[in-house]
């Protein structure tokens, strides 16, 4: 485990609430590590605020001192976004988890440590929701999903993340409190600031307070499961269904062998051993069958194998399937389980194209590589099942990881849609980027000169 300075942090006592305050070993390596394969690092101590104020506090005396400072709400991420490299300052805002819900203005107004599923549920009563559909929702915070600029199941139809952020409230690393945008669906007065510490992992502030737009629920769903000789010719059924002017609510893709990895792992699934389109409808007319049958045209033309309809109870049970892919991947193998979650998005024509390079990329390196993707808007996840504890598999995985990145780069995507660059994409900052790397270190200089707000993430380390 990492730990590379010893930071006198005495002076936290001074400012946080008296019991907010931690360096016990246990909590020291709570916060060391998140659910990716990057290596732990130590903080020096752990840090629970209780107010806005009082995290402006801390954040003007570690300025003032050149401590490091590393945002944390769930601790839920995989690129290592929230570790803290440098060691310093820990500073947790899962408990600023207040939820105040504005019906007529379809917003919510939630802290950085609400959970996502926990804010659905909160305004289910209200017939809305807050749609970005996070697979993993029951432990995602909204500070968290805020710095990645997270998104998932649902983004095809309604967006990613920083899509839905009207307002934020920001500590700056000297101290200042700002708010950044408006209560309102638009403004065009001023820089866009608001949208600049959208995905900015916690490197140039720390988020205390957002206002979300909200959608209303749609009153009917339509869903079926459909299969493919390939995964190419199901991949190519994606780019036709989003050409063809339709928006599914969702429009996942899942090959063979995620497939036959959910069937094993959850007894509700039951999915044919085949690549495998989800496509949802949503509406509220009541009248998707047309649509549907535009749908399933499309997939015909692309040699669809089998076609089924789901019902409403049915739909829930597909998704809860779906959501263990993860764990289903996870939990193959015996002392095996998923050595990174991949993450590239491509333009949508190119998307049987990234498709066809993970599983000559697999094939060539000798893994099993079982994808699940937000297929609607280009996005893939790649999960190779490898015994962790073996540096050569591992070095295998990486070289899987770089070869996949940059086969999406090449194609015109990115080197990732929802998980961040956090430590393990820094690499590929300047691929994607150019000169506009220089551009964004130079904001992070402007608004954090010293240095302290989660060093080691995002921009590439160009010495």
């Amino acid at each position: 485990m990492g730990h590379d300075h010893d930071y006198d942090c005495s002076f936290v006592t001074d400012v946080v609430t008296e019991g907010r305050v931690s360096t016990a070993e246990d909590v020291l390596d709570a916060h060391a590590k998140d659910e990716g394969p990057h290596e732990a690092h130590r903080p020096d101590v752990v840090v629970w605020p209780d107010s806005t104020r009082e995290i402006a506090a801390l954040l003007a005396e570690a300025n003032d001192r050149t401590v490091p400072v590393t945002p944390w709400s769930g601790g839920t991420s995989i690129e290592g976004n929230p570790i803290p490299v440098a060691g310093g300052i820990v500073l947790n805002t899962s408990e600023f988890d207040e939820i105040t819900v504005r019906h007529d203005d379809l917003q919510a107004v939630v802290g950085p440590g609400v959970v996502y599923d926990d804010l659905n549920a909160a305004l289910a009563s209200h017939n809305l929701r807050f749609a970005p559909g996070i697979a993993a929702g029951d432990i995602a915070t909204i500070g968290g999903m805020i710095a990645n600029n997270a998104s998932g199941l649902n983004a095809v139809r309604y967006g990613v993340t920083g899509d839905h952020v009207l307002r934020l409230e920001v500590v700056l690393p000297d101290g200042r409190i700002i708010e950044c945008g408006r209560d309102v669906p638009k403004s065009t007065a001023g820089y866009n600031l608001k949208d600049l510490f959208v995905g900015s992992e916690g490197t140039l502030g720390v988020i205390t307070e957002a206002t979300l737009s909200l959608e209303g629920i749609a009153q009917h769903r339509h869903a079926a499961l459909v299969t493919f000789p390939s995964s190419v010719a199901a991949s190519q059924a994606v780019s036709t269904i989003m050409a063809s002017g339709l928006t599914p609510g969702a429009l996942e893709f899942m090959d063979t062998q995620l497939v036959e990895l959910l069937n094993d792992y959850n007894d509700d699934a039951d999915f044919p051993a085949a690549p495998l389109l989800l496509i949802e409808l949503h509406g509220n007319s009541g009248d998707l069958s047309t649509q549907m049958d535009r749908v399933r045209t499309i997939c015909e033309d692309h040699d669809a194998i089998e076609w089924s309809e789901a019902d409403t109870d049915d739909i829930e049970t597909i998704w809860r399937a779906r959501r263990d892919a993860y764990p289903a991947a996870c939990e193959y193998y015996a002392d095996q389980t998923v050595g990174v979650i991949g993450d590239v998005v491509v333009p949508i024509s190119r998307y049987p194209d990234i498709v066809s390079r993970i599983e000559t990329i697999s094939d060539e390196l000798e893994l099993l590589t079982p994808c699940v993707g937000h297929a609607g808007d280009g996005n893939i996840h790649f999960l190779p099942v490898v015994d962790t504890d073996d540096p050569a598999a591992m070095d295998r995985v990486q070289e899987l990881t770089d070869a996949i990145v940059s086969e999406a780069l090449e194609l015109g995507g990115t080197a990732t849609g929802e998980h961040g660059i956090g430590i393990g994409k820094r690499k590929f900052m300047r691929q994607e980027h150019g000169d506009a790397v220089d551009v964004m270190s130079g904001i992070k200089d402007a608004i954090d000169p010293r240095g302290i707000m989660n060093p080691g993430k995002t921009l590439p380390n160009d010495d």
